[in-house]
Protein backbone atom coordinates (compact mmCIF):
# COMPACT_ATOMS: atom_id res chain seq x y z
CA UNK A 1 0.00 0.00 0.00
CA UNK A 2 1.03 3.23 -0.97
CA UNK A 3 0.44 6.68 0.68
CA UNK A 4 -1.17 9.04 -1.96
CA UNK A 5 1.00 12.13 -2.33
CA UNK A 6 0.23 15.95 -2.81
CA UNK A 7 0.95 17.57 -5.97
CA UNK A 8 3.73 20.00 -5.84
CA UNK A 9 5.00 23.05 -8.16
CA UNK A 10 8.05 24.40 -6.84
CA UNK A 11 10.27 27.13 -7.97
CA UNK A 12 13.82 26.89 -9.02
CA UNK A 13 15.12 30.38 -9.82
CA UNK A 14 18.67 31.78 -11.66
CA UNK A 15 21.31 28.58 -11.40
CA UNK A 16 22.39 30.72 -8.32
CA UNK A 17 19.68 29.17 -6.11
CA UNK A 18 21.51 26.08 -5.35
CA UNK A 19 23.98 27.98 -3.88
CA UNK A 20 22.16 30.89 -2.00
CA UNK A 21 18.73 29.23 -1.23
CA UNK A 22 17.91 31.52 1.18
CA UNK A 23 13.68 31.39 1.99
CA UNK A 24 12.47 29.80 -0.78
CA UNK A 25 15.40 27.05 -0.34
CA UNK A 26 14.30 27.28 3.27
CA UNK A 27 10.92 26.67 2.53
CA UNK A 28 11.14 23.56 0.13
CA UNK A 29 13.45 21.41 2.67
CA UNK A 30 10.91 22.09 5.43
CA UNK A 31 8.07 20.93 2.76
CA UNK A 32 10.17 17.59 2.03
CA UNK A 33 10.28 17.38 5.71
CA UNK A 34 6.19 16.43 5.80
CA UNK A 35 6.26 14.16 3.06
CA UNK A 36 5.50 10.48 3.41
CA UNK A 37 8.39 9.14 1.72
CA UNK A 38 7.87 8.43 -2.17
CA UNK A 39 8.19 5.07 -4.37
CA UNK A 40 9.70 7.60 -7.02
CA UNK A 41 9.64 11.02 -7.67
CA UNK A 42 8.46 12.29 -11.24
CA UNK A 43 9.92 16.06 -12.09
CA UNK A 44 8.67 18.06 -14.63
CA UNK A 45 11.21 20.69 -15.44
CA UNK A 46 10.70 23.53 -17.64
CA UNK A 47 14.49 23.25 -19.09
CA UNK A 48 13.39 19.88 -20.73
CA UNK A 49 11.34 21.20 -23.66
CA UNK A 50 10.26 18.22 -26.43
CA UNK A 51 7.81 18.02 -29.14
CA UNK A 52 6.69 15.05 -27.79
CA UNK A 53 5.99 14.01 -24.25
CA UNK A 54 9.37 12.18 -23.35
CA UNK A 55 10.16 10.18 -20.18
CA UNK A 56 13.69 9.58 -19.10
CA UNK A 57 14.83 6.09 -18.46
CA UNK A 58 18.52 6.18 -17.30
CA UNK A 59 19.53 4.05 -13.93
CA UNK A 60 22.18 7.19 -12.77
CA UNK A 61 21.06 10.48 -14.11
CA UNK A 62 23.74 12.89 -14.92
CA UNK A 63 23.66 16.24 -13.31
CA UNK A 64 23.15 18.41 -16.21
CA UNK A 65 25.23 21.91 -15.58
CA UNK A 66 22.65 23.40 -18.59
CA UNK A 67 24.11 27.55 -17.81
CA UNK A 68 26.74 29.64 -18.75
CA UNK A 69 29.31 32.17 -17.15
CA UNK A 70 28.51 31.30 -13.31
CA UNK A 71 30.89 30.69 -10.59
CA UNK A 72 32.96 27.42 -10.38
CA UNK A 73 31.09 26.37 -7.58
CA UNK A 74 28.14 25.92 -9.46
CA UNK A 75 29.57 23.55 -11.93
CA UNK A 76 31.15 21.49 -8.75
CA UNK A 77 27.60 20.44 -7.14
CA UNK A 78 26.20 16.98 -8.18
CA UNK A 79 23.03 15.54 -7.37
CA UNK A 80 23.76 11.44 -7.18
CA UNK A 81 20.27 10.66 -8.15
CA UNK A 82 18.96 7.32 -9.39
CA UNK A 83 16.71 5.94 -12.12
CA UNK A 84 14.14 3.50 -11.81
CA UNK A 85 12.93 1.51 -15.43
CA UNK A 86 10.21 0.07 -13.58
CA UNK A 87 8.87 3.02 -11.98
CA UNK A 88 9.77 5.09 -15.74
CA UNK A 89 7.80 2.38 -17.66
CA UNK A 90 4.70 3.56 -15.48
CA UNK A 91 4.87 6.56 -15.82
CA UNK A 92 5.19 6.03 -19.90
CA UNK A 93 1.77 3.57 -19.27
CA UNK A 94 -0.17 6.32 -17.21
CA UNK A 95 0.56 8.52 -20.41
CA UNK A 96 -0.50 6.28 -23.10
CA UNK A 97 -3.57 5.09 -21.09
CA UNK A 98 -4.41 9.08 -21.14
CA UNK A 99 -4.08 8.94 -25.17
CA UNK A 100 -1.06 10.97 -25.24
CA UNK A 101 1.65 10.37 -27.29
CA UNK A 102 4.92 9.47 -25.67
CA UNK A 103 8.64 8.80 -26.10
CA UNK A 104 11.17 7.52 -23.88
CA UNK A 105 14.73 9.05 -23.48
CA UNK A 106 17.32 6.45 -22.12
CA UNK A 107 20.07 8.73 -21.17
CA UNK A 108 18.44 12.10 -19.85
CA UNK A 109 19.71 13.64 -17.57
CA UNK A 110 18.25 15.86 -14.44
CA UNK A 111 18.61 19.88 -15.86
CA UNK A 112 19.01 22.31 -13.39
CA UNK A 113 15.58 23.38 -13.07
CA UNK A 114 15.39 19.55 -11.96
CA UNK A 115 18.57 19.28 -9.61
CA UNK A 116 18.70 22.30 -7.73
CA UNK A 117 15.27 21.80 -6.22
CA UNK A 118 15.49 17.67 -5.47
CA UNK A 119 18.99 18.74 -3.74
CA UNK A 120 17.07 21.30 -1.62
CA UNK A 121 14.48 18.58 -0.76
CA UNK A 122 16.14 15.08 -1.21
CA UNK A 123 19.56 15.79 0.00
CA UNK A 124 20.34 12.28 0.72
CA UNK A 125 19.41 11.70 -3.31
CA UNK A 126 17.27 8.49 -1.87
CA UNK A 127 14.20 8.28 -3.84
CA UNK A 128 14.38 7.22 -7.71
CA UNK A 129 14.22 9.94 -10.05
CA UNK A 130 12.14 9.89 -13.47
CA UNK A 131 12.43 13.46 -15.46
CA UNK A 132 9.60 13.90 -18.03
CA UNK A 133 9.23 16.73 -20.50
CA UNK A 134 7.34 19.95 -20.96
CA UNK A 135 5.99 20.62 -24.75
CA UNK A 136 6.00 24.43 -24.81
CA UNK A 137 4.51 24.67 -28.36
CA UNK A 138 1.44 23.17 -26.98
CA UNK A 139 0.83 26.00 -24.06
CA UNK A 140 -1.29 25.63 -20.73
CA UNK A 141 -4.10 23.37 -22.07
CA UNK A 142 -1.41 20.68 -23.58
CA UNK A 143 0.04 21.00 -19.98
CA UNK A 144 -2.45 20.49 -18.13
CA UNK A 145 -3.64 17.77 -20.39
CA UNK A 146 -0.36 16.00 -19.77
CA UNK A 147 -1.04 15.97 -16.05
CA UNK A 148 -4.32 15.08 -16.29
CA UNK A 149 -2.24 11.92 -17.49
CA UNK A 150 -0.37 11.86 -14.37
CA UNK A 151 -3.25 11.89 -11.53
CA UNK A 152 -3.26 8.25 -11.05
CA UNK A 153 0.19 8.08 -10.14
CA UNK A 154 -0.08 10.58 -7.23
CA UNK A 155 -2.06 7.38 -5.24
CA UNK A 156 0.78 5.28 -6.50
CA UNK A 157 3.36 6.33 -4.33
CA UNK A 158 4.87 8.58 -6.51
CA UNK A 159 5.58 12.23 -5.57
CA UNK A 160 4.71 14.65 -8.62
CA UNK A 161 6.83 17.79 -8.87
CA UNK A 162 6.57 20.53 -11.17
CA UNK A 163 8.99 22.97 -11.43
CA UNK A 164 9.39 26.41 -13.08
CA UNK A 165 9.08 29.99 -11.44
CA UNK A 166 5.30 31.87 -11.58
CA UNK A 167 7.40 35.03 -13.04
CA UNK A 168 10.90 34.39 -15.24
CA UNK A 169 11.47 37.65 -17.21
CA UNK A 170 15.18 37.33 -17.90
CA UNK A 171 15.61 40.68 -19.66
CA UNK A 172 14.45 42.47 -16.36
CA UNK A 173 16.31 40.63 -14.34
CA UNK A 174 19.77 41.88 -15.74
CA UNK A 175 18.26 45.29 -16.39
CA UNK A 176 17.37 45.08 -12.47
CA UNK A 177 21.01 43.76 -11.70
CA UNK A 178 22.45 47.09 -13.83
CA UNK A 179 20.21 49.84 -12.45
CA UNK A 180 19.35 49.01 -8.92
CA UNK A 181 18.01 46.34 -8.21
CA UNK A 182 14.18 47.42 -7.96
CA UNK A 183 11.40 45.07 -8.12
CA UNK A 184 8.72 45.83 -11.54
CA UNK A 185 5.18 45.99 -10.27
CA UNK A 186 3.72 43.78 -12.67
CA UNK A 187 5.69 40.82 -10.58
CA UNK A 188 3.91 41.08 -7.37
CA UNK A 189 0.59 41.42 -9.44
CA UNK A 190 0.79 38.70 -11.50
CA UNK A 191 2.12 36.14 -8.21
CA UNK A 192 -0.74 38.11 -6.76
CA UNK A 193 -3.31 37.08 -9.85
CA UNK A 194 -2.13 33.43 -9.78
CA UNK A 195 -2.77 32.73 -6.55
CA UNK A 196 -6.11 34.47 -6.06
CA UNK A 197 -7.37 32.50 -9.63
CA UNK A 198 -6.00 29.68 -7.89
CA UNK A 199 -7.57 30.22 -4.98
CA UNK A 200 -10.80 30.85 -6.24
CA UNK A 201 -10.05 27.08 -8.36
CA UNK A 202 -10.92 29.56 -11.77
CA UNK A 203 -9.42 26.87 -14.12
CA UNK A 204 -10.73 28.79 -17.00
CA UNK A 205 -8.63 31.81 -16.28
CA UNK A 206 -5.81 30.52 -15.19
CA UNK A 207 -5.44 28.75 -18.81
CA UNK A 208 -6.10 31.94 -20.17
CA UNK A 209 -3.77 33.92 -17.99
CA UNK A 210 -2.03 35.73 -21.37
CA UNK A 211 -5.17 37.34 -21.89
CA UNK A 212 -6.52 37.75 -18.60
CA UNK A 213 -3.69 38.08 -15.83
CA UNK A 214 -2.22 41.51 -14.89
CA UNK A 215 1.59 42.09 -16.82
CA UNK A 216 1.43 38.21 -18.22
CA UNK A 217 3.51 39.22 -21.00
CA UNK A 218 6.18 40.97 -19.47
CA UNK A 219 6.17 38.13 -16.59
CA UNK A 220 6.45 35.09 -19.20
CA UNK A 221 8.01 36.53 -22.78
CA UNK A 222 7.56 32.78 -23.07
CA UNK A 223 5.65 30.40 -21.10
CA UNK A 224 7.47 27.59 -20.93
CA UNK A 225 8.45 28.10 -17.22
CA UNK A 226 4.56 28.59 -16.31
CA UNK A 227 3.85 25.36 -17.79
CA UNK A 228 4.86 22.97 -15.23
CA UNK A 229 2.53 24.67 -12.97
CA UNK A 230 -0.26 23.81 -15.32
CA UNK A 231 1.14 20.13 -15.20
CA UNK A 232 0.82 19.83 -11.46
CA UNK A 233 -2.69 21.56 -11.82
CA UNK A 234 -3.99 18.52 -13.83
CA UNK A 235 -2.33 15.95 -12.21
CA UNK A 236 -4.36 17.30 -8.88
CA UNK A 237 -7.51 16.76 -10.13
CA UNK A 238 -10.10 17.21 -7.21
CA UNK A 239 -7.73 19.35 -4.50
CA UNK A 240 -9.07 19.52 -1.04
CA UNK A 241 -6.69 22.38 -0.31
CA UNK A 242 -4.43 24.36 -2.41
CA UNK A 243 -1.53 25.66 -0.06
CA UNK A 244 0.74 28.76 -1.44
CA UNK A 245 3.41 27.71 1.08
CA UNK A 246 6.51 30.26 0.09
CA UNK A 247 5.63 33.43 -1.82
CA UNK A 248 8.75 35.74 -2.72
CA UNK A 249 11.36 37.07 -4.70
CA UNK A 250 14.54 36.79 -5.89
CA UNK A 251 16.87 38.15 -7.88
CA UNK A 252 14.50 40.99 -8.29
CA UNK A 253 12.13 39.81 -10.64
CA UNK A 254 11.62 36.13 -9.97
CA UNK A 255 8.57 35.50 -7.81
CA UNK A 256 9.83 32.21 -5.84
CA UNK A 257 6.13 31.11 -5.51
CA UNK A 258 5.63 27.32 -4.10
CA UNK A 259 2.48 25.35 -3.98
CA UNK A 260 1.23 21.85 -2.37
CA UNK A 261 -1.89 20.25 -4.14
CA UNK A 262 -3.46 18.32 -1.18
CA UNK A 263 -5.77 15.76 -2.61
CA UNK A 264 -9.47 14.90 -1.58
CA UNK A 265 -12.99 16.08 -2.61
CA UNK A 266 -12.04 19.78 -3.97
CA UNK A 267 -12.47 20.84 -7.44
CA UNK A 268 -12.32 23.17 -9.88
CA UNK A 269 -14.84 25.72 -11.74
Amino acid sequence: MFSTQPILFVPHGAPTFALRPGAAGAALTAAARTLARPRAIVIVSAHWDTATPTVGFADRPDTIHDFWGFSEALYALHYPATGCREAAQEVVAAIQAAGLPVQTDPQRGLDHGAWVPLRLMFPDADVPVIPLSIQSRGGPVTAWRLGQALAPLATQGFLIIASGNVTHNLGDVQIAWRHGGQTPAYVREFSDWIAARLAARDLPALLNYRQQAPGAVRAHPTDEHLLPLFVALGASGNPAQIERFHAGIDDYVLAMDAYAFLLGDGGYA
